[in-house]
């Protein structure tokens, strides 16, 4: 049976299922099933080329955002949307509306987007989606015509695989998540927390903020495809900047994560992770500048997460790997060993923690309605597999649970939960003796530790370098001679994947989690990443963007011992200047 076929009876089995939803659904997919079942018993036919699939895909956010600085309120307010997506394929599974327009730069695709009701009255969802619909069908349909006519100029595609992928629907449905988050509380807490900031008068800027949201996906398809899911999430987050004498400015931030306002630390650790930040702020303000180098270092384990997301995760999104103007550094390397043996690489956004440590990228299903699937991607070094949506790539035809989007974007391969394991573990205290020994044995007179990144971008496509910088935040240097450690500051790491990841030469014992997010074009998603501190032979480090702006020519008034008083020319008190 074709894949044409085959999608055919299970819009049929959707149309049937619409009609005998179960009385006690929520009102919102009740709504979108009845909606979804009519559009495409209506438009399936209407023009020569067909409506072959249809899919809605609403979010419903609510979210409390509470913020203090210098022990005084910065915000406090609550928000609530709902939101609907709209994707319509016109042609074929094999060619279809969303195929590449080669010669032509879309950062991503956008669908059709309707504000939805927030009350749940059936005929009001009903019409906004009616509408959404509408545009959803005929954008298809124009930008279709544009990809048969580009097929006809262009020259065969390197990578002739169809353009979606037929899956078993699925139906899953959980009772939809709320936001329980008490906000006088978290208020006069962000007030007393933001206050010890005070203490440090080097600081021109500090906050103290919560992040709190609850998410509730619904998803119906005319595959059959129906699921409620939904997700919640808290970040308290600390913040501090400062700059330095020669205009660097300098910043560093801690967040702490969790799914729900219980799982949040308390008032004493939260204390204690903005003195230390203040702390280590002053330090980086009194640290030396580094010159640009070449060396070994040790990327600290949350540093590594976010490292390998960067020079790794993102090659292999399998979406890059059809796209003619990507780099496609890895797509003809499946089989083949890219980098070294000791380390191997896989994304499980189906694990919710790591030991006890919550983990921000788990997801159920992705945002195409297909389980989400751990994906071994390196085993021994070899490159395996790719993360899959529903764009099937040369030898990959089906997805592997990685389609992701936030609302208002069409989803694509997305990371979720990234980890890197290692073989021949060390502790940590060795693996800082054999940065020594490296150091020594290539004569150099210092390697460098990076203990926080704060994140960092990367070229993929061909039209530029296939280079990555990431963005470190707290960096020391180890001196060969046995001097004390030194943080310095003024560093950008730099270089090309390939030979970044092939000079890895040893792990630590230590695992840890980064949580954060992750925005690519088809928005911002949930991600973390796991990973030991890791030893590199070398590695290539710039010098940071610097303004030349110079600090405050004032103290702040919190540490201004003269405020009140009326200055003079010649430095007396404003009594004796006016007498």
């Amino acid at each position: 049976m074709s894949s044409f076929l085959l999608a055919l009876l299970l819009l049929a089995s959707a149309e049937a299922d619409a009609a005998a939803a179960p009385a006690d659904d929520p009102v919102l997919l009740r709504a979108l099933e009845r909606e979804l079942a009519r559009s495409f018993e209506g438009l399936a036919n209407v023009e020569s080329d067909p409506l072959y699939f249809l899919a809605y895909r609403a979010t419903e956010s609510k979210s409390l955002s509470v913020a203090g600085a210098y022990g005084a309120l910065l915000r406090s307010d609550r928000s609530h949307d709902r939101r609907l997506d709209v994707e319509a394929r016109i042609g074929s599974p094999e060619l279809d509306s969303t195929h590449q327009i080669r010669g032509e730069f879309e950062f991503g695709p956008s669908p059709a987007s309707a504000t939805l009701p927030l009350e749940d009255d059936e005929e009001a969802i009903r019409a906004a989606a009616w509408s959404a619909t509408d545009r959803a069908f005929k954008d298809s349909l124009q930008r279709f015509l544009k990809v048969k006519t580009n097929e006809a100029v262009k020259v065969e595609a390197e990578d002739a695989s169809p353009d979606f992928s037929i899956e078993p629907p699925s139906d899953y449905r959980e009772p939809m998540v709320d936001l329980v988050a008490d906000e006088e509380r978290w208020q006069e807490r962000l007030r007393r927390l933001s206050a010890v900031f005070r203490e440090y008068p080097f600081l021109h800027e500090s906050s103290v903020s919560l992040r709190a949201e609850a998410e509730n996906r619904v998803y119906a398809s005319s595959e059959g495809t129906r699921l409620i899911f939904g997700r919640t999430h808290f970040r308290l987050s600390i913040e501090a900047s400062t700059k330095a004498d020669d205009g660097m400015d300098l910043q560093l931030y801690d967040s702490f994560e969790g799914p729900s306002e219980e799982t949040m630390p308390d008032d004493a650790r939260i204390e204690a992770a903005v003195r230390d930040l203040a702390e280590r702020l002053q330090r980086l303000k009194d640290a030396p500048v580094v010159e640009p180098y070449a060396g070994p270092a040790i990327i600290m384990n949350r540093a590594c997460g976010v490292f390998f997301h960067e020079i790794f995760g993102h090659r292999i999104e399998g979406h890059r790997q059809k796209n003619v103007d990507e780099g496609q550094t890895f797509t003809k390397k499946v089989g083949t060993e890219i980098m070294p043996p000791f380390l191997s690489v896989t994304d499980d956004p189906t694990r919710g923690r790591f030991g006890a440590t919550y983990l921000n990228g788990h997801y159920k299903y992705d945002d195409e309605g297909v389980p989400a699937q751990a994906v071994p991607l390196v085993r021994d070094g070899v490159l395996e597999n790719f993360l899959m949506a529903r764009s099937p790539i040369e030898g990959f035809p089906d997805s592997n649970g990685h389609g992701r989007c936030s609302a208002g974007n069409a989803p694509v391969s997305r990371q979720g939960n990234l980890f890197v394991d290692a073989k021949d573990r060390v502790s940590f205290e060795r693996l800082r003796e054999m940065l020594v020994e490296e150091v020594r044995t290539q004569g150099k007179p210092y390697g460098m530790i990076f203990h926080d990144i704060s994140g960092g971008f990367t070229t993929t496509q061909r039209r530029g370098p296939q280079a990555f910088k990431v963005i470190p935040l707290y960096v020391v240097r180890v001196y060969a001679d046995g001097r004390d450690d030194e943080v310095v500051r003024g560093v950008d790491l730099v270089g090309t994947p390939l030979a970044s990841i092939t000079k890895m030469v040893a792990a630590a014992d230590d695992d840890a989690v980064f949580n954060g997010s992750c925005g690519a074009e088809s928005g911002w998603v949930p991600v973390s990443a796991v990973a030991p501190s890791v030893l590199v032979k070398e590695i290539e480090i710039e010098k940071k963007a610097k303004s030349q702006e110079r600090p405050p020519l004032l103290p702040t008034p919190l540490h201004d011992e003269t405020d009140g008083d009326v200055p003079s020319d010649d430095g007396a008190d404003g009594q004796e200047d006016a007498q």
